[in-house]
């Protein structure tokens, strides 16, 4: 009979609210690899503006390891879940990962973004974001790709120069362009 192979692959686990520094941190006291991406956003309080950093995917952490043995992981204070289908755990797709990790390790400004799921997929030709797939949309007349990750319903965008992408598939309507996002 033929042994478990080790599948270690980046799921995503679902925290406690407020939670995902602290899951992160123990995580990594436990010799996970863990990764959680965060953004700075300037916030605006009566007497002074602070600019502070906040989970991309609040809710959420994203944790390399097997999946047979998930029980440390789910022990871990802080951590409701692993997301899958049901009680089956599904990794992330690697691509989306390498992709939001892209745009993280960019030095571009980003942010988090509500989930799409239409629209005109692209392939990024030049620039720091080579080779990452997304879906490009307009925001006060800026260019903007949506980096999608599908299982958890969440997205992150970047402002980026639309003569660098090109398209992937043909979109839904030949005459869609781009997506129009009101101000």
């Amino acid at each position: 009979m033929e042994s478990v192979v080790n599948d270690v692959r980046w799921y995503a686990l679902h925290v406690r609210s407020r939670f995902e520094k602290v899951v992160s941190r123990n995580l990594e006291a436990r010799q996970y690899e863990s990764f959680l991406p965060i953004y700075q956003r300037r916030h605006k309080w009566s007497d002074r503006v602070k600019s502070i950093e906040l989970p991309l995917f609040p809710g959420y952490v994203f944790c390399r390891f097997d999946v047979h043995d998930r029980l440390p992981i789910l022990t871990v204070p802080g951590v409701n879940s692993i997301v899958g289908i049901g009680k089956s755990p599904v990794p992330v797709d690697e691509s989306q990962f390498r992709a939001v990790r892209s745009v993280l390790d960019s030095g571009l400004q980003y942010e988090p973004w509500p989930f799409l799921s239409v629209g005109q997929s692209v392939q990024v030709e030049r620039g720091a974001l080579v080779g990452v797939k997304g879906t490009i949309i307009t925001v006060k007349n800026s260019d903007r790709l949506v980096v999608s990750v599908q299982l958890l319903q969440r997205a992150v965008s970047v402002e980026i120069d639309r003569d660098c992408v090109r398209p992937v598939s043909e979109p839904l309507n030949h005459s869609l362009d781009l997506i129009k996002v009101a101000p």
